[in-house]
């Protein structure tokens, strides 16, 4: 997932707030990279700290976006750049949640399997709306031309 996510951050440069939307992906790759390098990092003070402040943080605008979204009865929710920050950052939140606790139980089988379905989703359909430009026609332009 860090790799995920440090694509997602470069994605962002073409964004007209690529700022905002390049520290909300980048502070979970670099989480995520300290977890891949040492898994006991998830039971520190720091590590916990930034990733419930970015965990609190995005659900906030999780919330005010999916707000949005549903006052303006919007049912194609990828279609709309508010859907796809949404989408983007409760993934975030989900897989720092499931990080969370990962140094100190035992791994079981719906962790593991849990942990596995996130990390294929974004690929597989990053990969879908690559293919099937016409999915993405309606798109920003800078949603577009990134990769």
């Amino acid at each position: 997932m860090s790799l995920f996510f440090a694509l997602a951050t470069y994605v962002q440069i073409n964004d007209p707030d690529a700022g905002v939307w390049m520290v909300g992906y980048g502070v979970p790759a670099v989480l995520c990279a300290c977890v891949g390098f040492t898994p006991h990092v998830t039971e520190t003070l720091p590590w916990r700290r930034v990733a419930d402040l970015h965990v609190l943080i995005s659900s906030a605008v999780v919330a005010m976006l999916g707000w949005r979204l549903f006052r303006e009865r919007i049912t194609e929710i990828l279609q709309q750049e508010e859907g796809r920050e949404v989408s983007g950052l409760m993934l975030t939140a989900v897989w720092l949640l499931l990080c969370r606790h990962s140094g100190r139980a035992p791994v079981g089988m719906l962790r593991v399997s849990t942990a596995v379905s996130i990390t294929v989703f974004p690929f597989v359909a990053w990969l879908y709306y690559y293919i099937h430009t016409e999915l993405r026609s309606n798109w920003p332009s800078h949603c577009q031309t990134a990769i």
